[in-house]
C-alpha cells in the first residue's frame, strides 16, 4: 500500500480482514493524508475535511471489517449544517430537515424559494438514484464503461449529462442567492459550476438527506480509528518509508522500492497516492504513458488556502460551520480557473469553530478560515512560495472576514497558514490540487483515474481516482479496490 491516507487505510482494513498481508507505506511521519491535524498550545486543528456526509459509508467500512463504528467513535450530528451570509447581508442557515429548510429559505430570500428548492431536491434525488450505485459503488475504466451503465441505467436524461450543474440551477432556482448556494457544491469536487456537469446535484442531495457530522476532538480521529482498525485486523503501517518506485516483473507489479534502496516484494500494489504523482514519478514506464496524457489534458481541480488561529475568547451568533459569499461569485472561479490564474480577489470565506471544549483552552476557539485558491504553479501560474505571499494574503482574508461580521483580528493568539503549495510538500498532490483534476466537463466527474490500472497487479484508491475526492467518496474507492482485489 502507497500512502496512509484514509483511502489507503480504509483499504488496508478491508484487504487485511479478507486475509491479505498488508504493508502501509507512508512517507510522512503520521498517517492520514490530507485528512491532517495540527496542535499547538493546547488547540487542534483538522487541516483537511472538517465535515463527514454518508456516515453509513464508514458505518459499512467498520462492520465489514469487524465492529461497529458507534464501538468506536462518537458522530454528532451538526446543526446547522452551515450558517450562510450574502454580500447583501442576508442570512440562512442550512438543515437537514428539507420541510424546515425550505421554511427557512422563504423567510430569509424571495417568497417562493422554499418550493424551488423542494422541485430541484426531487430531481435530484433521481440524479442520487442513478448515479449511487451504478457508478459511486463501481469501476469505471473509461467513456466506454460509463456508456455501458448510462445504457444500462436508461437515465441519461436524468443525469443531463450534457447540462451543467450552472444551468440546472436556472432552470429550477430562481434567487441568484439561492444559486450561488448550490454552486458552492461544485467546489466540493475541486470544480466551476459553470463548467460541472449537473449530476453534482446529487451532492447537496447527499448532504441533506444524510446529514452533517463532527467527530469529537475533530476528524483527524477518524483516521486513528481506521489505521487502528486496519491494524488490529494484521497490517503492518510504516510511517517515514517513502516510496520511490513501483517496480514491475515482467509487465506486472512485483513490489515497490522505498528512498533508502529497500525493496518490498508484492503480488498487489495499492497506490493511495495523488495519481498524477503516481503515473508521472513512481511508474516511469511505457504502461504508464496513456494514463500520463490523459492526465496531463484533464482540468486539475482548484487548491486552498488556509488560515489556522487560536483565538481568545468567544464569538457570538457563530456556527461550527459559516459560509460568507462574496458580491461576484463567478469571479473567484475566473481567479482560479482563467488563463492567468491568482489568489482569489474577493474569495468566499468558509470558517469553521468546533463547539467542541476539546481542541481549544477555556474560554477559547480554534479557527479553521479556508479559502479556494489556485494550484502551485510557479513556471505557469501561482508561486505560493513567493516571499511574503502567504501572510500578506492571510491579513487580506481576516480583514475580508471583519468586513463581512466576523471580526477577530485583535483576539488571535496565534496563526499558522496552509498553502497549496504545503499541501504539495504534505501529500505530493501535484500543484496542491485537493481532487486531483476537477469535475469540469460533461464526463469528467466519471471519467477520473480508475481504480485499476493498465499494469497488471496495480490499483489506486482515493481522491484522484474513480469515484473522486471527499471523505465517503474516498472510502468508497476502497471498497472498489479490495473487491477487485478480492479474498486472499
Amino acid at each position: 500500500m502507497v500512502g496512509a491516507g484514509v483511502g489507503g487505510l480504509a483499504a488496508a482494513a478491508r484487504l487485511a480482514t479478507a486475509g491479505h498481508a498488508v504493508t502501509i507505506c507512508e512517507q510522512a511521519t503520521v498517517v492520514g493524508g490530507k485528512l491532517g491535524l495540527l496542535e499547538r498550545d493546547g488547540f487542534r486543528f483538522d487541516t483537511g475535511p472538517s465535515l463527514l456526509t454518508m456516515p453509513q459509508v464508514f458505518a459499512e467500512l467498520f462492520a465489514d471489517t469487524g465492529a461497529p463504528l458507534e464501538t468506536v467513535l462518537d458522530l454528532r450530528p451538526v446543526e446547522p449544517i452551515a450558517r450562510y451570509r450574502f454580500a447583501d447581508g442576508t442570512r440562512l442557515d442550512a438543515t437537514g430537515d428539507l420541510a424546515e429548510f425550505a421554511r427557512r429559505l422563504d423567510g430569509a430570500l424571495t417568497p417562493g424559494s422554499g418550493d424551488d428548492w423542494h422541485r430541484f431536491m426531487v430531481r435530484a434525488e433521481t440524479i442520487w438514484d442513478a448515479v449511487e450505485g451504478p457508478f459511486l459503488r463501481r469501476p469505471l475504466g473509461g467513456p466506454a464503461d460509463l456508456l455501458r451503465q448510462a445504457v444500462r441505467l436508461r437515465d441519461l436524461a436524468t443525469i443531463a449529462p450534457h447540462r451543467t450543474l450552472r444551468g440546472l440551477s436556472r432552470r429550477y432556482l430562481r434567487d441568484p442567492r439561492l444559486r450561488m448556494f448550490l454552486d458552492r457544491y461544485a467546489t466540493y469536487t475541486g470544480s466551476d459550476p459553470r463548467l460541472a456537469p449537473a449530476a453534482l446535484a446529487a451532492v447537496p442531495y447527499a448532504e441533506q438527506a444524510f446529514g452533517a457530522w463532527y467527530v469529537p476532538g475533530g476528524l483527524y480521529r477518524l483516521g486513528e480509528a481506521i489505521r487502528d482498525r486496519a491494524v488490529e485486523r494484521g497490517a503492518v503501517v510504516r510511517t517515514g518509508a517513502d516510496v520511490t518506485s513501483i517496480e514491475l516483473t515482467g509487465g506486472r507489479t512485483a513490489g515497490v522500492r522505498l528512498a533508502g534502496g529497500e525493496r518490498l516484494a508484492a503480488d498487489a500494489v495499492v497506490a493511495n497516492a495523488d495519481a498524477a504523482h503516481m503515473y508521472r514519478d513512481l511508474l516511469p514506464v511505457p504502461a504508464a504513458t496513456a494514463p500520463r496524457r490523459r492526465l496531463a489534458r484533464a482540468p486539475a481541480s482548484l487548491s486552498g488556502f488556509v488560515v489556522l488561529l487560536g483565538v481568545r475568547g468567544t464569538t457570538p451568533g457563530i456556527a461550527h460551520h459559516n459560509v460568507l459569499f462574496p458580491d461576484r461569485y463567478d469571479a473567484e472561479f475566473d481567479d482560479i480557473f482563467g488563463p492567468a490564474p491568482r489568489p482569489v480577489v474577493d474569495p468566499t470565506l468558509y470558517v469553521s469553530v468546533p463547539r467542541d471544549t476539546s481542541v481549544a483552552p477555556v474560554d477559547c476557539e480554534a479557527w479553521f478560515v479556508l479559502v479556494n485558491a489556485p494550484r502551485h504553479e510557479p513556471e505557469r501560474g501561482v508561486d505560493w512560495d513567493a516571499p511574503g505571499l502567504a501572510e500578506r494574503y492571510a491579513d487580506r482574508l481576516l480583514d475580508m472576514a471583519a468586513e463581512r461580521g466576523l471580526d477577530i483580528r485583535g483576539r488571535s493568539v496565534f496563526r499558522e497558514t496552509l498553502t497549496p503549495a504545503d499541501l504539495q510538500r504534505r501529500t505530493r498532490a501535484v500543484g496542491g490540487a485537493i481532487y486531483g483534476t476537477s469535475s469540469n466537463g460533461r464526463r469528467a466527474a466519471f471519467l477520473r483515474p480508475a481504480n485499476r490500472s493498465p499494469v497488471p497487479g496495480l490499483f489506486l484508491a482515493g481522491g484522484s481516482s474513480h469515484p473522486g475526492g471527499g471523505l465517503p467518496l474516498v472510502a468508497l474507492s476502497a471498497k472498489i479496490v479490495a473487491d477487485l482485489i478480492g479474498p486472499a
